[in-house]
């Protein structure tokens, strides 16, 4: 006798859509052609041919105090320092008590969402934005509530679209500082208008900042300045992790600094604790290695930040050269960048003819939500050559 057991045995929380989309079948099908493939959109930084000192990034790992269980809910002590000594580096004085280590900024985001949000409320986040955070929230019980970015040489947070959006259910406002994938920095007059609302309406900001190290510009305007840094009118969680910072997306390793007013601040961080202490997800060896990871960073990024100005020279030359074929939004940080390719007839059906028919893989607009046509988004740190080679088949 056969079972067959009621799909409404699962939770509508997980009833994503999950069959192939037309965009990952035309990829499936050209990586496997057999043909070369111009992947512009590898992030992964460990696959991009940089150089890894593997024996001073391995060899904290063998710490022998990793054998000794002392689990401390917010996280070792020496990690939380070296965290602090990397927010010292950006002139932000960030208290070690003031730190909870997660294994990754999704798990921050996810500690941040159970924290602040009862099931159905609301947190704002920015369009053009990473997808992840529909996965997040759905997972939290958590809604989202979109407020744009609009381009206008160069991205604008549209303050009045933002202020529309908040209703009684919104708790937070999320900002990817820079953002993903845009490459906008939130300006200083933006700061400013983002911790008025905030104290306002008593709502929390969340930063996402693990780009923050990655500047595009050679001169910068305005050097990157965390939120870190400043007096924090509002209750402020500043988020980052390994992942970015020192290239090391596989380490598992991130975390969540608490800023604002001690009252809501102290509070923040002892239901924190409560939440981190019921999962104690971080694991003693990667702990033990963070401070000497983020103390040998510069290697690393330096490598990534060469990377992506290099093929962000080349964007600039080919759609200075090239206008009606390529146009560059312009970009203040980060490691993607927005393209619009004028002569493609419809996103999708470019993206994917240019997978099938010349091995060019890009991503289109609408998988961060942009709604404009022929915009396609790129990762600036694959190989140069690969990359320039690749930017010229696609606009061929």
């Amino acid at each position: 006798m056969h079972y067959h057991q009621a799909v409404s045995q699962f939770s509508t929380r997980t009833s994503w859509d999950s069959t192939e989309s037309s965009y990952a079948a035309a990829v499936r099908e050209a990586r496997s052609s057999g043909r070369r493939i111009y992947d512009l959109t590898l992030s992964n930084p460990t696959r991009c041919g940089f150089s890894y000192n593997a024996e001073a990034l391995l060899s904290p790992l063998v710490d022998p105090r990793a054998l000794i269980y002392d689990p401390d809910p917010s996280g070792m002590g020496l990690a939380r320092e070296a965290i602090a000594d990397y927010y010292a580096d950006h002139k932000a004085k960030v208290s070690v008590d003031d730190i909870v280590v997660t294994t990754s900024t999704s798990e921050s985001y996810s500690f941040l969402f159970r924290l602040l949000c009862n099931p159905g409320d609301e947190i704002l986040v920015a369009q053009p934005s990473y997808p992840l955070f529909d996965f997040l929230a759905d997972l939290d019980d958590v809604r989202l509530r979109p407020y744009p970015l609009f381009y206008d040489h160069g991205w604008w947070i549209d303050m009045a679209e933002l202020k529309r959006a908040i209703t009684s259910h919104t708790r937070a406002i999320l900002v990817v500082h820079p953002n993903n994938p845009t490459g906008h920095w939130t300006g200083a007059r933006e700061r400013e208008q983002l911790e008025e609302l905030c104290v306002r309406h008593g709502l929390a900001l969340i930063v996402d900042e693990v780009f923050l190290d990655y500047p595009l510009r050679e001169t910068p305007q305005a050097p990157p300045r965390s939120f870190a840094t400043g007096s924090h009118p509002a209750l402020t969680f500043v988020l980052s992790g390994l992942s970015k910072i020192v290239g090391l997306p596989q380490m598992k390793a991130a975390w969540i600094a608490t800023l604002g007013p001690e009252l809501l601040r102290t509070e923040a961080l002892t239901r924190l604790e409560i939440i981190a202490d019921t999962f104690l997800s971080m694991n003693a060896p990667v702990q033990l290695a963070l401070p000497t990871w983020l103390a040998t960073r510069a290697s690393i990024q330096t490598q990534i930040l060469d990377r992506a100005r290099a093929n962000l020279a080349t964007l600039q030359r080919i759609s200075k050269d090239s206008p009606d074929r390529l146009r560059l939004l312009e970009l203040d940080a980060g490691w993607s960048a927005v393209l619009s390719l004028p002569r493609c007839v419809g996103e999708a059906d470019c993206v994917e003819r240019l997978a099938r028919e010349r091995g060019v893989l890009l991503h289109p607009g609408s998988f961060y939500a942009m709604a404009e046509s022929n915009r396609m988004v790129v990762s600036l740190i694959g190989p140069t050559v690969n990359f320039e080679e690749g930017i010229k088949r696609a606009i061929d």
